[in-house]
């Protein structure tokens, strides 16, 4: 069974036999009749990051009232020590979860490599990669990695009262994914990294909200040294391991702008987009043409 606030988005699910049910995290009493019948629950974090604790915990209420027997929540890196707005709401969110009594793990998500091979496209015909990362490395993994792992997690014993530190195997700077880039696309593809406040600004430019500026920001430094972990925990909780960093980027580097790749779409989360000229576009804030997708 799938939940959702747009059932829109999920209108493809019934084919695979799911259940799409409605339920808007900010209703508890719609989330108490979209939760009815689940043994199992995943919680997925809200994008809201203001409301997220408050609706983690209508979730997870609503799930203990339908009966739940366990409940897996998505978190991040480092929750219980990172120092990022992102975190303060989730270890709130863990520590809640432990206190419901229903039996619980805890998903804590490193970075997502979509975050990245998404935006392929523009790095390719901007030539750079911008961000405030420094030297700082990455564990990031595909979204499908994280949902394998999820699925384990639900799907079989053992798990109950676990944390996972979950991320890629193989942790990256954004200097080596410009390189990446530049190999598997025979083109020049250079590393812009910015001050944090500068990189900040172009978020705001590119128009995304200042919560989410705020957090994307966050997220995407690595200097605040919660987005590597040396775990590799995914390879853990999978039948295999998560596809390495370098063959996905190579992937979609392949398709350049003008070879059938493709612009647009959603990464998850809030998206915002800069045409050339515009506010993210060459000369703008971020000296590059921006396109701001956030999975957080």
């Amino acid at each position: 069974m799938a939940t959702g606030r747009d059932t829109d988005r999920l209108a493809d699910l019934p084919e695979w036999g799911v259940q799409v049910r409605q339920a808007d995290f900010a209703d508890s009493a719609g989330l108490h009749e979209a939760f009815k019948g689940a043994r199992k629950v995943l919680l997925v974090s809200t994008t809201t990051v203001v409301e997220r604790f408050d609706n983690h915990t209508r979730a997870i209420d609503a799930a203990k009232r339908a009966g739940a027997q366990r409940i897996a929540s998505t978190s991040t890196l480092n929750a219980h020590s990172a120092n990022m707005i992102l975190a303060d709401a989730h270890s709130k969110t863990e520590r809640y979860l432990r206190d419901s009594g229903v039996p619980w793990v805890v998903l804590r998500n490193g970075w997502y490599l979509d975050n990245y091979t998404s935006r392929v496209p523009l790095y390719l015909q901007t030539g750079a990669v911008a961000g405030s990362a420094g030297t700082g490395r990455v564990s990031a993994a595909s979204r499908r990695d994280y949902a394998e792992a999820a699925a384990t997690v639900l799907t079989s014993e053992g798990h109950a009262g676990s944390v996972y530190e979950l991320g890629g195997d193989t942790a990256f700077t954004l200097a080596e994914l410009a390189a990446a880039l530049s190999t598997a696309s025979d083109q020049g593809v250079v590393c812009h990294d910015l001050p944090v406040e500068q990189y900040r600004s172009g978020l705001l430019g590119a128009g995304l909200p200042a919560e989410m500026a705020v957090a994307a920001t966050e997220g995407a430094s690595g200097r605040l040294g919660h987005a590597a972990t040396a775990l590799g925990a995914i390879a853990l909780l999978q039948r295999q391991s998560p596809v390495p960093p370098r063959y996905s980027v190579h992937r979609a580097g392949t398709a350049a702008p003008g070879r059938g790749a493709r612009r647009g779409g959603r990464a998850g989360g809030r998206s915002a987009y800069a045409a050339p000229g515009g506010p993210g576009g060459p000369g703008g804030p971020l000296g590059v043409e921006t396109r701001v997708m956030t999975m957080i």
